[in-house]
């Protein structure tokens, strides 16, 4: 079973997670709650870069960028799908290489269970 990033779209759902545990590193701060009202075969997760960063075109570089790691991730990692994921990314994404984004954020990922 392939199991796909699904983005969380009801604003109910950005506070109710933001309420709940976090973890952070370098590269991003995670949030993560249980939501009840929610498929558990897909991961829910949603990108977030904030305006202050820099403009709609290093944004969505930045989203592409944790949207790729995520995909890798759900493919060599346990990652656990109960919980539904914030992931608020910082400016040093943008400025790191690949490889060190992707080793920080799997470690996250394995210490969330």
């Amino acid at each position: 079973m392939q199991v796909k990033l699904k983005s969380l779209s009801k604003n109910e759902d950005f506070k109710f997670i933001l309420n709940g545990r976090k973890a952070s590193n370098k590269y991003s701060t995670i949030f993560y709650r249980n939501l009840v009202s929610r498929s558990k075969k897909n991961l829910n997760i949603s990108f977030i870069t904030k305006k202050k960063i820099g403009t709609a075109v290093i944004r969505n570089k930045i989203k592409r960028r944790l949207r790729n790691i995520m995909n890798e991730a759900l493919k060599k990692i346990k990652i656990n799908l109960n919980y539904s994921y914030l992931l608020i990314a910082r400016k040093t994404v943008l400025d790191d290489e690949y490889k060190f984004i992707k080793v920080k954020i799997f470690k996250e990922f394995e210490k969330i269970k």
